[in-house]
């Protein structure tokens, strides 16, 4: 087999990727370890900046997300038993974000590629990336037990975290950053109307708690737990009671409890590979990096990305610019730090850290009291929250 483009992964990044190249006129198979059910199956947060709806806008996927997505104009943050509204809209002349889940993304640009009669490989097994620091890179995955080889000019890894792609790379040339968090986010989705019409983002004395929605219909709240807890320790009855804890009471008072219909625990961290071009092989998305969830970076992220590498790949393979792929790497880690940045400092400001001492906590009070009380870092905290230029 042969194409221009091979991209490891179909999460979000790597069709969107693919759908871009694709209307430029460039061939790209797409591979994926898992099924496609399995792929759609992955429940994920789905707060979109701007600058990602604009790009499935221009990839022509975007006509579900304005149908059904929620539009938000701001956000709050509850702490010391007050609740404060971020206007998002007013604070940075109109901008807003849309509540719209990373699976429907998924959903749209899958529908939109098989529409299309573009080619992906499901249950690709044992993916291989070679050759990729010269002129002729080429991947070998096996399926139904026949081993199968791919020769092409780019690869795209665009597999996650714990993909094949940044693992390919020599551990010699590339350089790592990371923070991992003392805690991790109990999850639960819930058919019942959420609380409040936007995001509340909650700092108590028992840890941090969120309340989100998939729809008007379907809710999304986390609570801060430890590292060492488990999903068994938590019944649907113990969440509601912990989660309505942690929330001010008017607030508190809003939620509706039912069966949660998925319960996980995630762990938070912040990491950053740099740089993101080896050779032909391109870092995008979480195989690039990973921020925690607070502050909604890791889709929008990921979509920046995609955004430079398609740019670059456009400009060479209808140009023959090779100083056209020079430029991903910086331009999109310029992005990346100062969206890890933004979520580890979201973080910070939430949450209660196991270790912290009186000094430090009564740190984090005066940085909450005075985010309320200043315009300018209100303005701040919702420029970031909706999104930096790309």
């Amino acid at each position: 087999m042969r194409s221009q483009v091979v991209i490891i992964g179909s999460g979000p990044s790597g069709l969107l990727l693919g759908q871009l190249l694709h209307q430029a006129g460039i061939d790209a198979l797409i591979l994926e370890r898992q099924s496609r059910a399995h792929v759609l199956s992955r429940i994920r947060a789905g707060v979109l900046e701007q600058g990602t709806q604009d790009l499935l806008d221009q990839a022509g996927v975007g006509a579900r997300m304005h149908r059904e997505g929620l539009v938000h104009d701001g956000f709050a943050i509850d702490f010391a038993r007050s609740h404060n509204r971020i206007d998002v809209k007013g604070l940075t002349g109109g901008r807003t974000v849309r509540v719209y889940g990373q699976t429907e993304v998924t959903r749209d640009l899958m529908d939109a590629r098989a529409a299309a009669g573009l080619r992906t490989i499901y249950e690709a097994k044992d993916v291989t990336l070679q050759g990729f620091d010269g002129a002729a890179p080429r991947v070998t995955f096996r399926q139904d037990g026949v081993t199968h080889e791919v020769a092409c000019s780019v690869i795209a890894g665009c597999d996650g975290f714990h993909g094949a792609s940044r693992a390919s790379v020599p551990s010699g040339a590339i350089t790592t950053f990371e923070r991992v968090y003392p805690f991790g986010w109990l999850g639960v989705l819930a058919d019942v109307p959420p609380c409040s019409h936007e995001l509340i983002y909650a700092n108590s004395e028992r840890g941090f708690a969120l309340c989100s929605m998939r729809s008007a219909s379907r809710s999304r709240y986390y609570v801060q737990c430890s590292t060492e807890d488990t999903v068994d320790h938590w019944s649907d009855d113990r969440f509601w009671d912990e989660l309505r804890l942690r929330l001010d009471p008017k607030v508190a008072a809003h939620v509706t409890t039912g069966a949660s219909i998925e319960k996980s625990i995630a762990p938070l961290r912040s990491f950053v590979a740099e740089p993101l071009r080896f050779g032909r092989l391109f870092l995008v998305g979480d195989a690039a990096h990973i921020v925690p969830p607070t502050g909604a970076k890791g889709l929008n992220l990921a979509t920046s990305d995609v955004r430079y590498l398609s740019e670059a790949l456009i400009a060479y393979f209808n140009e023959g610019s090779l100083a056209a792929l020079d430029t991903y790497s910086p331009r999109a880690l310029a992005r990346i730090w100062k969206a890890v940045r933004f979520s580890w400092w979201m973080t910070t400001l939430l949450h209660r850290f196991p270790q912290s001492t009186p000094f430090e906590q009564k740190i984090q009070d005066a940085d909450l009291a005075y985010l309320m009380s200043s315009t300018a870092a209100m303005t701040s905290l919702a420029e970031n929250y909706a999104g930096l230029p790309h």
